[in-house]
């Protein structure tokens, strides 16, 4: 019996039966269901971890340049020198608290905020001190500016214009005779304001304001502030160098 030939022969599709063909294209749309969720994950994934890469590992959102908002007797250079930002450093990585008390640590400074401007700038704005009197240095040559806090700050060659001295002993936000010297300072009317030279608190209850023209006002202790003020007011139009008001409901003037 002489040897067959086979050979392989591939079928036409239409030789398949329909069923069979509709059975396998489901089967292909539920390989391609069950891999797409995966396929668009891993997508996700790849693209985020990029992202969070670019943003906190590079320098392409990196620190360019420093604002500072708010400085009068400070210039920015102070500032920036005081943050201490490296350029170029992921701004998504600078620890802003750490630039803010760095900022802060600033005699001049009383508080500060930092923020990130995006894409490539830090801005710190600043708040400064703001003199409320100046004490006399030894020998008179110098003066060292105190806050609505009682924190001695700075120190100038000259008195600013307007600003009365405080005679202190022991100047400081923790000392009593300080802290009475505040309480009276903000009780004070526009018209004792002018006119103060010199607020004297050598305890307490023992404070005096100098104005000009050599007049005195004994005040006492800080308490009743605003009523004395406006007693004192009243009395600067009489004359007398000294008005008493440590007991303002009787007034004493000579």
């Amino acid at each position: 019996m002489a040897g067959r030939n086979w050979r392989l022969v591939r079928a036409d599709t239409d030789a398949v039966p329909s069923s069979v063909r509709r059975f396998m294209a489901r089967a292909r749309q539920r390989r391609l269901r069950a891999v797409l969720p995966w396929a668009v994950g891993a997508g996700v994934v790849l693209v985020v971890g990029v992202l969070v890469w670019t943003v906190f590992g590079t320098a392409v959102l990196g620190v360019r340049r420093v604002e500072v908002v708010g400085t009068a007797v400070l210039t920015p250079l102070q500032v920036e020198e005081a943050a201490a930002v490296r350029m170029r450093m992921p701004l998504a990585r600078v620890d802003v608290d750490a630039v803010r008390d760095r900022v802060q640590a600033l005699p001049v400074v009383d508080r500060a905020t930092v923020s990130r401007s995006w894409p490539a700038t830090l801005t710190v704005e600043v708040v400064e001190r703001t003199p409320v009197a100046a004490i006399a240095a030894t020998g008179g040559k110098q003066f060292t500016l105190i806050d609505g806090e009682g924190v001695a700050y700075r120190t100038v060659t000259r008195k600013p214009a307007g600003l009365p001295m405080a005679a202190l002993a022991t100047p400081g936000p923790a000392d009593v005779n300080t802290r009475a010297a505040l309480t009276v300072l903000t009780a004070l009317t526009p018209e004792l304001r002018e006119q103060l030279e010199t607020i004297s608190v050598e305890a307490p209850a023992r404070i005096k304001l100098r104005l000009r023209s050599d007049r005195t006002v004994i005040w006492g202790d800080d308490t009743a502030g605003e009523t004395k003020a406006q007693v004192a007011t009243a009395l600067l139009r009489r004359k007398g160098d000294t008005i008493d008001v440590s007991a303002p409901s009787v007034v004493t003037i000579r």
